[in-house]
């Protein structure tokens, strides 16, 4: 692979780097605060399209180089490779953020949602709103996309079941923001690894019948939608507090 064959997969590794470099930059970024997450989210689809561009003229450069045999085909590899790892992940999340709602307020309880308090403070004025007013069919969608989030019942002594459910918080590695067993109120935040997205989270344990009552909220701090990421949340702490309460018993 000689002349414009070589120049090509050498082509298609810059792209692929330089999608790895926007994508990086994005990220860090928005972790030291110096880009807000519009920006950052915009420097991680651009450092994927990148990475698409890249992966693809690195294809075509390693069937050239596979067919006539000759130098490239190593480069071409490099290229293919490292632009389909930029551009998988950011993928990935955009196909399963196309298939839930744009919402970001998700709770086990659409009647009368677990609510906040301490946490508001650390919120700021640039947060998305508490008041569940948007959209106007903000319950409906979530019932049609997460019909499996409802409240957890256990046939446990209430007390016992909110020692759990603060264990279990602190397990998800959650800030704890406030605690009040008498109210059976939890508050925390949830980061994430890599954006350093901050969502926040209400978990209240009450009486009902016998036993205890579990329903949990969780919202994003920024963001139209959560790509699904606080209904995972949900899922992921009740099953995890389930199994402790279960081998508790």
């Amino acid at each position: 692979m000689t002349g414009d064959k070589s120049r090509l997969a050498a082509a298609g590794l810059r792209i692929s780097v330089l999608g790895l470099v926007i994508l990086v930059l994005g990220i860090l970024a928005h972790r030291f605060g110096v880009a807000d997450f519009r920006l950052a989210l915009l420097g991680l689809a651009g450092g994927a399209g990148l990475g698409l561009l890249g992966a693809l003229v690195s294809a075509i450069a390693l069937v050239i180089g596979i067919v006539s045999s000759r130098r490239g085909v190593r480069t071409a590899i490099a290229g293919l490779v490292i632009g389909l790892l930029v551009a998988a992940p950011v993928g990935q999340a955009m196909i399963a953020g196309s298939k839930v709602p744009a919402i970001h307020d998700v709770t086990t309880d659409l009647d009368n949602p677990p609510a906040f308090d301490a946490v508001v403070a650390k919120r700021g004025d640039t947060s998305n709103p508490l008041d569940r007013a948007e959209p106007a069919d903000l319950a409906e969608l979530q019932a049609q996309a997460y019909p499996d989030l409802t409240t957890l019942e256990i046939d446990m002594q209430p007390g016992k079941v909110y020692e759990a459910a603060l264990e279990t918080a602190r397990e998800m590695g959650w800030e704890i923001v406030a605690s009040n067993p008498e109210a059976g109120m939890i508050e925390a935040t949830a980061t994430t690894r890599v954006m350093n997205f901050k969502d926040d989270v209400a978990i209240r344990v009450t009486e009902r019948g016998e036993g205890a009552a579990v329903d949990m909220r969780s919202v994003s701090r920024v963001g139209i939608s959560d790509m699904g990421a606080n209904a995972n949340r949900i899922r992921t702490y009740l099953h995890t507090l389930k199994v402790k309460l279960d081998a508790a018993e």
